[in-house]
């Protein structure tokens, strides 16, 4: 199709499959799982598009030129021949992001000094004047990938981090990572069938991500810019309607999304966190202690939460995990009950068998997503049924 070009987005561990999901069903070309990426193919829309849906997606970047690189001189010649006049305007801010797994180079930090010397002596011979490098929130970033002998080139459509979707006013001590709040409801199922409960909900992630989920609303929707706004060829009215035609697209929710924490202060944080989504008809926070809680809906309920694992929050784990696995029996019956931790050695304490593990990373920390089935009455009687 004409107007199409190779785009990567770049996600978690773990997540390429739900990622290559998301890019198909919002009518990507071409789809090819990575390592932590996703190769696809789309025109400028679609660029708008991705990085307005993707819940799964860290970054969208568009690849401007691929080529062999044998020393310094070559990364110095292909980059200077792009037309980065033509990219963006001498007014903007810029910086570049190496990695180079290669022998040619000692490091990335050289790469990234050679390609920006590249771009300001282009600017200087065409326009007479140079940007400004900004390492900390430029308007345009450039990514530059060797891999051995070849470098590929790409403009970092997104800018800042994709997780970041705009609607996080407020945090707790430990908040989960929106990307990686919304990769796991995903592998957990979750599809706004039914009533969802996050029993320590903290500032609310898994809450906000769930109702998204639930309505189809574009989880981008909150976020006000992205570094493709700053490119010379931004087309702001195909930009609106790519917006237009995705909120087109909510479906109504006819479910309850429930969160309780204990602590007043989260409590607080995270109807803020959800008033600012604009989600508050579908979302109810209290403050209520988990273990002393009665179920928050009658019949099937999803529960997905995070709870602490005492990496940044001392507990007395063998306890703690205990008495969720006491609640779970004692209250919870037909609920499809999902954890996840970095404390594998917790997890022993809940006393109950495991139907699905996914191993997953909590930024650096290895942990498991685990589902507890809650049977309503023994799991014997069910069978009998």
């Amino acid at each position: 199709m004409a107007g199409n070009f190779k785009m990567m987005a770049k996600t978690l561990y773990g997540f390429e499959t739900i990622l290559a999901k998301e890019l198909r069903d919002l009518g990507a070309g071409h789809v090819e799982e990575g390592v932590r990426n996703v190769t696809f193919e789309g025109d400028t829309g679609f660029m708008y598009k991705a990085n307005l849906c993707l819940r799964t997606a860290l970054k969208v970047f568009k690849p401007i030129k691929t080529f062999r690189v044998f020393n310094e001189k070559d990364l110095y010649r292909h980059i200077y021949d792009l037309d980065w006049p033509d990219i963006f305007d001498v007014e903007k801010t810029f910086a570049i992001d190496s990695i180079a797994n290669t022998q040619v180079f000692d490091n990335s930090m050289f790469v990234s000094l050679k390609a920006k010397d590249a771009i300001v002596d282009k600017f200087r011979a065409v326009v007479r004047d140079r940007p400004n490098v900004q390492t900390q929130d430029p308007d345009i970033r450039i990514n530059i990938h060797i891999y051995k002998n070849t470098c590929t080139v790409s403009l970092d459509s997104s800018g800042k981090s994709l997780h970041q979707r705009g609607y996080r006013i407020l945090t707790n001590i430990a908040p989960i990572n929106e990307v990686l709040a919304a990769g796991l409801l995903l592998q957990s199922g979750w599809d706004g069938e039914t009533d969802f409960f996050d029993p320590m909900c903290g500032s609310g992630t898994f809450l906000i991500e769930a109702a998204m989920i639930a309505c189809n609303i574009p989880v981008n929707i909150n976020r006000e810019s992205y570094a493709f706004m700053h490119w010379n060829d931004y087309d702001a009215k195909l930009h609106d309607k790519i917006v237009d035609a995705s909120l087109k697209k909510v479906r109504e929710f006819h479910h309850k999304v429930i969160g309780y924490d204990k602590a007043p202060s989260a409590v607080r944080k995270a109807q803020e966190n959800v008033e600012h989504a604009n989600l508050s008809d579908y979302i109810t926070v209290e403050r209520k202690d988990f273990f002393r809680a009665d179920k928050p809906v009658e019949g099937k309920l999803h529960m997905l939460f995070n709870p602490p694992y005492g990496e940044r929050l001392p507990i007395d784990m063998e306890i703690f995990y205990g008495k969720i696995g006491d609640t779970f029996k004692k209250v919870y019956q037909g609920t499809d009950a999902w954890l996840v931790t970095s404390n594998l050695e917790a997890l022993k304490h809940i006393g109950l068998k495991t139907s699905k593990r996914i191993k997953t990373f909590n930024g650096k920390l290895e942990a498991r997503l685990v589902k507890y089935e809650i049977y309503e009455g023994s799991k014997k009687a069910k069978n009998n049924n």
